[in-house]
């Protein structure tokens, strides 16, 4: 059990260089022990292994996180943090997957991927919460901060921790005993019944159910409809190719910063999607028209969940007729047949979300400083924090900056902007 005095054993030992065994520095008492790992190989094993069982999302497993730091962490001065607690008898109970990042003239401390994650949390051992109440809980964070700060190459100014769910898989989040505010935007899952028939009966009327199949039928006229999950790698990044350049052009039209113009976020999402260890993790899909890919989806499928992360859909001619809304149907049947329990439409305070979900589930973020270097750009990073959830939170101020983004689109590329599906436009696309 973890003590409220837990103290940093004379064992403790800083190693700058990179090994297979955990660097920077160890923590002990009795009952507990602090590990933190700055090569992410070296707890590939242990945490792919307490994944399996661990309370976490996909957002949090070695396959996502480690692909991230490979295409995009690395090239951004991004050194992974990795704290694994673990009990006397050696067995894991959290691990929070954090990482330290250059922010202007100082360093910060974040969640590992944190920019591609739609929730950030730590994993937790099943019984976690029965072991680790809130105040030993505040005593391991403060110790781990203090791992952190010995390591020479994970040392930071401030901590920036986004996106934080009240919950992972029914425990409390310990994080949130944290001061916190609530970040700008809020997430969306719903259960799933038994069949695609009775789950689209109980959450769609008559009438709009009615609207759908005239929309399907309008649709069909131009060729058989299909849905397809590619059977092969090829055809998985085909597919995906697809997403982008439908993706690309929807960020263009509407002034948003294009995701995938990043360096490395294609090729996450390349290697993510074929490479033999994280294949599993993923669903691509495409809706084709005859020959025509009409819409595109990328997903996460992970612990009974079904995540609904980036998806796209023709700007040709077929738009008006909803092939984004006929993909999202074919997903969750798709997702009921594979016998998943929920389907996460992730962070995003997209309207069309609450044709589907009862409500919006508020996620959380965290800001504290560290030095007076974190302290002089925290202040800015705040006082946006706050601007962004203002217009995010009003439906009109939201309206006029979405407008006036768009129209500025338009002018830069001298064509009018076309209008929108209701459907879902990506991660990212709801950001001022």
């Amino acid at each position: 059990m973890l003590t409220a005095n837990l103290a940093l054993s004379k064992r403790s030992a800083i190693g700058a260089a990179p090994s297979p065994e955990p660097v920077a520095a160890r923590g002990a008492t009795r009952a507990l022990e602090l590990a933190v790992y700055d090569n992410l190989e070296a707890v590939a094993g242990a945490w792919r292994a307490f994944q399996q069982h661990a309370d976490c999302t996909a957002f949090q497993t070695y396959e996502w996180l480690s692909t991230w730091q490979r295409h995009i962490g690395a090239r951004n001065g991004v050194m992974p943090g990795i704290v694994v607690a673990r009990d006397s008898d050696a067995a894991i109970l959290c691990i929070l997957p954090l990482a330290t990042r250059p922010a202007g003239f100082a360093r910060e401390l974040t969640w590992l991927g944190a920019e591609l994650c739609d929730y950030n949390a730590p994993l937790l051992a099943p019984d976690f919460s029965a072991r680790v109440d809130a105040a030993k809980f505040m005593t391991l964070w403060q110790r781990a901060l203090e791992l952190l700060q010995r390591h020479p190459r994970l040392r930071f100014d401030m901590i920036r921790l986004e996106k934080m769910p009240e919950t992972i898989r029914g425990q409390q989040n310990p994080l949130l005993a944290l001061p916190t505010t609530p970040h700008p935007s809020g997430c969306y899952a719903t259960p799933l019944a038994q069949s695609w028939d009775a789950f689209y009966a109980a959450k769609r009327s008559p009438s709009t159910r009615r609207r759908d199949r005239t929309k399907r039928n309008r649709l069909a006229e131009f060729g058989e409809i299909k849905f397809v999950t590619p059977a092969t790698s090829s055809g998985a990044l085909d597919a995906l190719s697809v997403l982008v350049e439908q993706k690309t052009a929807f960020f263009a039209k509407r002034g948003i910063p294009n995701l995938f113009a990043r360096p490395g976020y294609v090729e996450f999402f390349r290697d993510f999607a074929s490479n033999p260890q994280s294949v599993g993790f993923a669903h691509v899909s495409e809706l084709k028209v005859g020959p025509q890919v009409v819409a595109a989806n990328f997903a996460l499928t992970f612990g009974g969940r079904y995540y609904y992360v980036l998806s796209s859909y023709t700007d040709g001619d077929l738009a008006r007729l909803g092939p984004g809304a006929v993909h999202l149907h074919e997903l969750m049947r798709h997702a009921i047949e594979k016998q998943f329990t929920m389907f996460d439409f992730t962070v995003g305070d997209e309207r069309y979300k609450l044709d589907w979900c009862d409500g919006a589930r508020p996620l959380y973020d965290h800001v504290s400083v560290a030095t007076w270097r974190g302290a002089l750009i925290a202040a800015p990073a705040l006082l946006m924090k706050k601007l962004k959830r203002k217009i995010k939170q009003t439906p009109l101020l939201w309206a006029v900056f979405s407008k006036a983004r768009t129209f500025a689109a338009a002018l830069t590329s001298r064509r009018p902007p076309s209008p929108v599906d209701p459907q879902r436009t990506g991660a990212g696309d709801d950001a001022p």
